[in-house]
């Protein structure tokens, strides 16, 4: 059973992570806030009483539950709203302001040059870029396994999917966004 402490110190090393991700998914941060607090009160209210080391798989499960809830929410909103839209100002922007991402804050990038570290952030952007460009399921996989460094297994359990079709959508993501990268001359 995870004390009050361990269940604390693990929400505060996922919160940030989470929030990435869940941006990365729905593309509005209001709403990619949401998704993660409600994710951790979920976590908290019902699975408190789990083991430590349940919690990590626990949380990637119930945040992928809370983002495909908030996607269903949606899609019932457009479809019920749907004859209104000519009503709607066409200012909804689904960009993402990426300006406020922060390099690493390791000594490599602190020993590095301005010019270095402006073309590291140009190259994060990118990949972010790319990264929002995959397909849902490949980027969910992708970030899983690379993001969150959870193994295959881990990750099918999180996905709700088998431990093949996790390897077929991070080989797919992988190369696509290899391939994206190359062509703009960004090299691994």
């Amino acid at each position: 059973m995870a004390t009050e402490k361990e269940l604390s110190d693990f929400l505060k090393s996922v919160e940030k992570r989470a929030f990435k991700r869940s941006i990365y998914h729905v593309r509005d941060e209001e709403a990619a806030l949401d998704i993660v607090q409600d994710s951790m009160m979920k976590l908290a209210e019902h699975y408190a009483e789990k083991p430590a080391n349940e919690l990590p798989m626990l949380f990637q499960r119930i945040l992928s539950n809370t983002t495909l809830d908030w996607f269903r929410r949606q899609k019932t909103k457009n479809a019920l709203f749907s004859n209104f839209n000519e009503f709607e100002s066409e200012s909804g922007n689904d960009e993402m302001d990426f300006l406020e991402i922060k390099a690493s804050e390791s000594e490599t990038l602190m020993s590095e040059s301005a010019e270095q570290n402006f073309s590291h952030t140009q190259n994060v952007q990118e990949i972010e870029e790319e990264i929002k460009k995959l397909p849902a399921r490949q980027r969910e996989a992708f970030l899983l396994r690379y993001w969150e460094e959870l193994d295959v297994s881990e990750t099918a359990s999180a996905m709700g999917c088998s431990e093949g079709s996790v390897k077929t959508h991070c080989s797919r993501a992988i190369q696509a966004l290899y391939s994206a990268l190359a062509a703009k001359g960004i090299k691994p």
